[in-house]
């Protein structure tokens, strides 16, 4: 091999063992740095220099030009990353339901320092003592009093778990808003890589790592898959539809409930909409939301992933009520945490209403059966009574006594009925409650103790036109406190009493909270196993590099000394030449 040519070779050795240093100093300097990929040197032998060819050899005559710095790699596992992002937003989906539950659980158990189950207990001990002495103003005042202190306290609870669903939505816009924000930065990142990258030579490592910080961000999110193209561009997919693609984001767009003011993500590119007169767009998101919240939550379907999703099943879609948990309804709310217990918690202090309505409109008079109105219209099945001022259990217009009213409308509505010998004679009516009229409802938000009896409680009387004390009433309200007639949706079989409804209300959320709660340790460990092993791989070792730093200096060292062993056999030979 010609001297010179070996001074080519030492060179390259030089060039290549700097190049090697650097990287590794580079990965020393960046142990600590969130994010970051070890980087590694990956070195070829440079073109071989033909000497002469014989066709009778098997191979030709050739010399090395040494090695050469080919690129600087990241080292990274496609499945390994793969497979943490899948986790990571599986663990923020149960991370997020657990808190939801913790949440929850804190508005049922203590609200302002004091537990509703007091104001439950307090309202049954006034019952209690009603029926010991009825005709007592003092038991009257004392039932009143507790009635009104349990409609607050019910009004409170709710209110904080309504509260609480314009927290998560909150959190669901701002959550959307990230989402897009990572979408425009992964275009941003994608340009500046394939731009550096393009020409072979150059490597965007660093920006590749930024890239991949916030995929992983993204996958927390939402159920998200990628893939990289042979430019270096990445793609992304939301839910299986493209969010980042071709240079181009398809960002998430929200569609805002105008009675509720809820937010729900759906894909323009996929909606139609109206133009309305100020220009604005008026969207149709049947078929175009983001996330399908009707399916069933399952880690085999892989649908119980990203943070986002378990915001908007937590939340639901409206603020729920009793009539949510017929039949046929309830499965519309039985996925949404908050809208469940919604619904519960409003069933249990719809029962308690009614029933004591209920239970003095009896001994009002109240009957049931069919009545022909003076207009010719039938009403079947009809709980009414006599107009009577004066009767036992009524208000000074003759309607029978309320212990509990609705705000928006009054119970009882008067009417006048044929009677038989075609003479006309008014009648008090109950309104009966309609699904679909709000105000027609015993709700939480529609609910108030009687004001008249707020004034003066002893309106209730409890006696009898005899002068004696009404025993019967006080003990039927007694007994339906204890009588074993409720359940708490349409799935459980168990049947409990007013006292007991709550109790099992709050186990239930305390038992789901635990599920929940023990999924989400479980999958933080495989998380950190995951990651662990993801960081055995792109994770700097100060041993390793250390170590490297030793191998490629050793190799500066042996490329230095070679090049000056080949300058000084060419100075002996110059100088025994005497050129």
């Amino acid at each position: 091999m010609p001297l010179m040519g070996s001074l080519y070779i030492g060179s390259s050795g030089l060039q290549t063992s700097q190049n090697a240093l650097n990287t590794t100093a580079h990965n020393l300097s960046n142990v600590d740095t969130t994010g970051y990929t070890r980087q590694q040197v990956q070195q070829s032998n440079r073109a071989y220099v033909t000497l002469s060819t014989d066709p009778k050899s098997i191979s030709n005559k050739q010399t090395g030009l040494g090695v050469t710095y080919s690129r600087v790699k990241q080292v990274r596992d496609y499945f390994l990353d793969k497979t943490y992002r899948k986790e990571s937003g599986r663990s923020m989906f149960y991370e997020v339901s657990t808190e939801v539950m913790e949440e929850v659980e804190s508005q049922l158990g203590e609200l302002n320092g004091e537990a509703f189950q007091t104001t439950m207990t307090d309202f049954w001990t006034a019952i209690q003592e009603l029926s010991k002495d009825p005709s007592s103003s003092v038991t009257q005042g004392m039932l009143v009093q507790r009635a009104a202190e349990f409609v607050q306290r019910a009004g409170a609870v709710y209110s904080g778990l309504s509260s609480y669903q314009n927290n998560l939505n909150t959190q669901i816009k701002q959550n959307v808003d990230k989402i897009n924000k990572y979408g425009s930065q992964l275009l941003t990142l994608n340009d500046q890589i394939r731009a550096i990258e393009s020409g072979g030579i150059e490597h965007a490592n660093d920006l590749r790592d930024a890239r991949n910080q916030i995929l992983d961000e993204l996958s927390e999110l939402t159920n998200m898959t990628f893939s990289e193209d042979r430019y270096g561009s990445v793609s992304v997919q939301i839910e299986g539809v493209d969010f980042v693609k071709d240079g181009t984001c398809y960002e998430i767009a929200l569609k805002t409930d105008e009675a509720t003011g809820f937010y729900t993500p759906f894909w323009p590119q996929d909606a139609t909409y109206t133009v309305r007169a100020d220009g604005t767009r008026d969207y149709n998101i049947d078929g175009a939301e983001v996330f399908d919240l009707s399916v069933e939550i399952s880690s085999d379907l892989n649908t119980d992933i990203g943070g986002l999703k378990a915001m908007l099943l937590a939340r639901g879609d409206h603020r729920a009520n009793y009539t949510d948990l017929a039949e046929g309804k309830y499965d519309s709310v039985s996925q949404s945490v908050v809208m469940n217990i919604q619904g519960e918690f409003d069933q249990m202090i719809h029962n308690v209403v009614t029933k004591v309505n209920d239970i003095l409109a009896k001994a009002a008079g109240v009957q049931t059966g069919d009545l022909e109105l003076a207009d010719g219209t039938k009403l079947e099945n009809a709980r009414y009574c006599t107009v009577d001022p004066d009767g036992y259990m009524r208000m000074e217009d003759g309607s029978p006594i309320q212990l509990f009213t609705k705000v928006t409308t009054d119970g009882y509505e008067k009417v006048s009925v044929k009677e038989a010998d075609g003479s006309l004679k008014d009648y008090w009516v109950m309104k009966k409650e309609d699904p679909d009229s709000p105000e027609s409802l015993y709700t939480i938000g529609n609910l108030q103790v009687n004001p008249a009896l707020t004034k003066e409680p002893s309106k209730l009387g409890f006696r009898l036109a005899d002068g004696s004390e009404d025993k019967e009433t006080a003990d039927a309200l007694k007994a339906a406190f204890t009588e074993e007639a409720y359940t708490l949706n349409p799935n459980v079989q168990k049947k409990t009493t007013f006292v007991d409804y709550y109790t099992d209300l709050v186990s239930q959320v305390s038992n789901s909270g635990y599920v929940f709660r023990s999924i989400y340790e479980n999958q933080v460990s495989t998380v950190e196993a995951t990651q662990s092993a993801r960081e055995q791989v792109i994770g700097v070792s100060t041993d390793e590099e250390l170590s490297n730093m030793i191998k490629f200096q050793n190799a500066y060292n042996a490329s230095s000394r070679y090049i000056n062993v080949i300058s000084e056999m060419l100075e002996h030979i110059i100088s025994t030449l005497g050129v």
